[in-house]
């Protein structure tokens, strides 16, 4: 037998039905309990149960798909059953979706045409002991007749036309839900309710995609000819790739591209955010390099913030100003991954910075900075240093306190799990009164030296974050990366008040971050970033520019702390955004979003689709439910580059870094 009962599978579950499919607008009460209570981890393969409650489509056998768990209760849902009802399902797949009509339904009989998961299905809604549950290997456009008439029937494949076969299994009052699109590739669902004998009605659901429904009354070869034939007829109104393709710009290289009509939509912004689809390709940092040149030499913008930690970023600001006093002597981004900032593409725009620099006035060099959190005991090291030298006596005191972490020092994330399990005291009132010393001396400090103290009151407040960083990680994703991300927006406030009412920056990070969250999934799951609260402050004063690719090579690992590799990345998928981009066949270009959607045919480009986000971690294997998730992109981005084949970054080596000055932010 299954254990379906294990704690954690029971949580998600939970978690699952509350972020994913309640909080999207379905309410039945029976539905929402279905699907708490159905294992969809029995379904799937066991190397993806670490994805089972995602709501995503997963791989089953017979190049087929478990459906994601947001369409299975909505189709039920539409299928208003009250409980007792006799329900047919075409389209058996894993079994998951009979399950959940089973924990409603009277009876449920499914049908599915493919031998080896009818069998592998029946004997999973044996273990669970469905035994109101039949499963039948046959054509299912055909129903099941002998146990006709039935009160709901639920397609789960898309057909050019409602199978009149199944029209005339429901009862009168019956319910039939069904995709069906005259492209065997998106279709819209729709639910068919018989009121008479000879009589039925029909009304539009939701936007859709299933495979094809093959059979008899299905997709034959003659109707998807006649498809094809369609598609091929030039439209009134262009189509969305044919819209995208007349309206981006496209380039021949990075050193060419025309940035003039960019830099006008740009306009006054105070804020450009730069985005990346990966950590680890090599396009993506020299475009932002080429696009921040741009921003620094004709605009103004004096601040480079990156994703990337306060005290590593400090060895790049002081080398890139020549500032007098030097950082603490460790080498810059040396933890994992070390070839997200570690890079010859980096490294290229840091000497260019330097030497930008040089020809500058000190109050007129452009500052580079970390906003990121994750270098604790980094920035503990900063803070006792400045004080070693200005101030001894708080200096006595700030050990005391910060060595209250010095046990995990060696793994933070360690610490949380003992904070809140009460292994070990939380740190928080130690590390959060010292944040409090150090602002209480702000007058005093600023007047030594106000660009030490920016570095020492950032690292202060970075130790205090991060504290409750580690703390709370161990509650679930949300609250951490909403925490992370609040952090990197306050530092950017901060650096923006701290050069004061001219000064403007250039943020680099992953689309992830500075994409407007409130378009994306990670809205729904209660989750905001850096791109949304920007949206919030700045207005139309902040642009977001997003990044795309389609296929190419990457760095990356396949696990946390595992080996750097250059990884193959797979073409996108159908349903996505990179697909669309990519059947546009303008190889490379740039796509101002704010006004597209008003554009003929342009319309289109605001339904949601997938996009994929690869960060320091990449499995191929698992694409679909790793690294794709629902957006709609013209209100997560302002602008969006694309680029139709990407290579991996080049890291750097310490053997190249030898013979460079001693004050080189990479250190050897």
């Amino acid at each position: 037998m299954l254990d379906v009962t294990k704690p954690d599978f029971v949580n998600l579950r939970r978690e699952l039905v509350e972020n994913y499919i309640a909080a999207r607008g379905v309410r039945s009460e029976r539905v929402l309990a279905a699907m708490r209570k159905v294992p969809r981890e029995a379904f799937i393969p066991k190397s993806l149960h670490e994805f089972a409650y995602q709501d995503s489509p997963l791989p089953i056998a017979e190049g087929q798909t478990i459906s994601q768990p947001y369409i299975v209760a909505l189709m039920t849902e539409a299928l208003s059953l009250e409980g007792g009802e006799r329900v047919l399902e075409i389209g058996t797949g894993s079994g998951y979706a009979a399950a959940v009509l089973g924990e409603i339904a009277g009876e449920v009989y499914t049908v599915e045409r493919h031998g080896q998961l009818a069998e592998k299905a029946a004997s999973v809604l044996s273990d669970l002991r469905y035994k109101n549950v039949h499963v039948l290997h046959g054509d299912g456009t055909l129903g099941w007749a002998e146990h006709a008439p039935f009160d709901a029937i639920v397609v789960t494949a898309g057909g050019p036309k409602v199978p009149q076969t199944l029209k005339e299994q429901l009862k009168v009052g019956g319910r039939l839900v069904i995709p069906v699109g005259a492209d065997a590739r998106v279709q819209e669902l729709v639910r068919v309710t018989r009121i008479s004998e000879d009589a039925y009605e029909q009304e539009d659901l939701a936007d859709v995609r299933f495979v094809p429904l093959i059979g008899e009354e299905g997709w034959t070869p003659a109707d998807r000819k006649a498809a094809a034939k369609q598609r091929a007829r030039p439209p009134a109104v262009p189509t969305l790739s044919q819209a995208i393709s007349d309206g981006c710009e496209p380039f021949e290289s990075i050193a060419k591209v025309n940035l003039e009509p960019l830099l006008d939509r740009i306009g006054n912004a105070r804020v450009v955010l730069l985005g990346e689809a990966t950590h680890g390709s090599s396009e993506f940092y020299l475009m932002r390099e080429r696009i921040s040149r741009e921003l620094i030499l004709k605009k103004g913008f004096s601040i480079i913030a990156i994703e990337g930690d306060w005290p590593d970023a400090a060895r790049i600001d002081h080398y890139v100003r020549h500032l007098e006093y030097p950082p603490s002597e460790w080498t810059a981004f040396a933890r994992f991954p070390t070839w997200m900032w570690r890079n010859k593409e980096v490294r290229s725009f840091v000497d260019w910075l330097r030497a930008h620099n040089a020809a500058k006035k000190p109050e007129k060099r452009v500052a580079f900075h970390g906003l990121d959190l994750y270098s604790l005991y980094d920035s503990i090291r900063s803070i006792l240093k400045y004080l070693d030298d200005v101030d001894p006596e708080t200096a006595k005191v700030a050990r005391e306190r910060y060595g209250c972490l010095t046990p995990w020092q060696t793994d933070p994330a360690t610490y949380g799990h003992a904070a809140l399990t009460g292994r070990y005291k939380s740190c928080e009132h130690d590390v959060v009164g010292m944040l409090k010393d150090l602002q209480g001396k702000r007058r005093q400090y600023v007047e030594r030296d106000g660009e030490r103290f920016l570095d020492v009151i950032q690292n202060a407040r970075l130790v205090a974050n991060a504290e409750h960083y580690y703390r709370i990680m161990y509650y679930g994703s949300r609250a951490s990366w909403n925490l992370r991300d609040n952090h990197m927006f306050m530092t950017l406030k901060d650096l923006l008040h701290f050069y004061g009412e001219e000064s403007k920056a250039i943020v680099w990070a992953h689309n992830s971050h500075v994409g407007n969250a409130a378009a994306t999934e990670m809205f729904a799951r209660g989750e905001h970033n850096i791109g949304h609260l920007c949206r919030q402050d700045f207005g139309k004063r902040a642009y977001s520019i997003g990044f795309g690719t389609n296929t190419g090579t990457v760095a990356a690992a396949s696990d946390w702390d595992g080996p750097m590799e250059i990884k193959q990345v797979r073409p996108a998928i159908e349903q996505s955004y990179e697909r669309l981009f990519h059947e546009a066949g303008q190889g490379n270009f740039l796509l101002g979003l704010r006004d597209f959607p008003a554009r003929p045919g342009g319309e289109a480009l605001s339904k949601p689709r997938l996009e994929r986000a690869i960060g320091v971690i990449y499995r191929p294997e698992t694409e679909l439910a790793s690294h794709y998730f629902q957006a709609e992109l013209p209100r997560q981005f302002d602008e969006y580059i694309w680029f139709g084949e990407t290579k991996a970054v080049t890291p750097l080596k310490a053997a190249e870094l030898q013979g460079l000055p001693d004050t080189y932010p990479f250190g050897l």
